[in-house]
């Protein structure tokens, strides 16, 4: 590991301020929040920062708190062990407590981070094994005619990697807001528009610039009719990755579904949201057979690549069991 220096910011103001005084004098930087994926990326010099401005000193940043008009603001240190148990977290927003206590290790969540989580790298064994491919500063994307087991079926191109987070899918499918904070100021950006596909910038998975930090995530207030799940498939128990996973909210009246969101993650570069499915969805009473349906939707449009083709029937599958088991979950708490 190359040597750099630790720093241990107040506030967020004062984060900003010593981001600008590296970048000011030529030093190059990385901001951690938990650091469990950033230590591992330095150890290996795939990120060979000179100073690094670590965020866990910063009191507040991991509360949980009443948003103005309604909904919960989620500050972005908070670990995805706490997050996950968070009460009014699990009472109205059950897809991002799942998608939270699914990540990894119990040791992993312990020190993870919800922001940390949200803009991890990719896991793609070239980038992470040193490849100079379009993460690493190079032209050539290796998965496309090489290992690509486990890379992108939607979306790809001209990199294949697969976003990682578990909860972004989450954040996207309940219409999340990210505050950022950075030099000029603080911005909002709908949880939609912060992944950035590969044929924006290759090189990024989010619109966060150079020296930006992701502090807080704000929820809107949770629907009275809103039901949600999280579920995933990994190629094995647990430290791994989503294979294939979905997030899915419904509003849900009587048996009929009045509104619904539906977002992949594991097969895309960024969180894949599924509006034909959602539109498919509106107005109709979920039935196994409706189930069905989406499931078949949910796989227009999929490009595998050589050895990725098994995930189109996991999608479909994945689809069309999320669906009927949020369904399942209104009518029970109709009864």
């Amino acid at each position: 590991m190359k040597a750099f220096t630790n720093t241990n910011p107040r506030d967020l103001a004062h984060a900003v301020t010593l981001i600008r005084d590296a970048r000011q004098a030529g030093r190059s930087l990385a901001i951690a929040g938990g650091g469990s994926d950033l230590l591992g990326m330095m150890k290996e010099r795939l990120v060979t920062p000179d100073v690094l401005v670590s965020l866990r000193s910063i009191k507040g940043l991991d509360q949980v708190k009443a948003a103005p008009g309604g909904g919960v603001t989620i500050g972005g240190l908070i670990t995805l062990d706490a997050l996950s148990k968070v009460a009014i977290i699990r009472e109205r927003y059950a897809v991002l407590a799942e998608a939270a206590e699914s990540v990894a290790t119990p040791q992993i969540r312990n020190a993870a981070t919800l922001a940390g989580n949200v803009c991890q790298r990719p896991w793609c064994w070239y980038y992470r094994n040193g490849f100079t491919c379009l993460k690493n500063g190079g032209t050539t994307c290796y998965s496309i005619t090489g290992e690509n087991e486990f890379h992108a079926i939607f979306g790809g191109g001209p990199s294949y990697i697969v976003h990682p987070s578990d909860t972004a899918p989450a954040l996207v499918a309940l219409d999340a807001t990210f505050r950022i904070v950075g030099q000029t100021g603080d911005r909002m950006v709908p949880a939609a528009e912060f992944f950035a596909p590969p044929t924006v910038d290759a090189s990024r998975e989010n619109v966060l610039k150079d020296g930006e930090i992701l502090a807080s995530i704000t929820l809107p207030p949770a629907r009275k009719l809103g039901r949600s799940t999280y579920h995933k498939i990994m190629d094995r128990e647990a430290w791994t990755h989503a294979i294939v996973s979905a997030a899915v909210v419904l509003d849900i009246d009587k048996g009929v579904c009045q509104r619904a969101r539906v977002v992949l993650g594991g097969v895309a570069p960024i969180p894949w949201r599924l509006p034909e499915v959602e539109k498919l969805l509106a107005g109709q009473r979920i039935t196994p057979e409706l189930a069905a349906k989406a499931g078949d939707a949910a796989i227009a449009g999929a490009r595998p690549l050589a050895k990725n083709g098994y995930k189109v029937p996991m999608v479909r599958a994945m689809v069309a069991r999320t669906i009927a088991d949020v369904a399942d979950r209104g009518l029970r708490n109709a009864d």
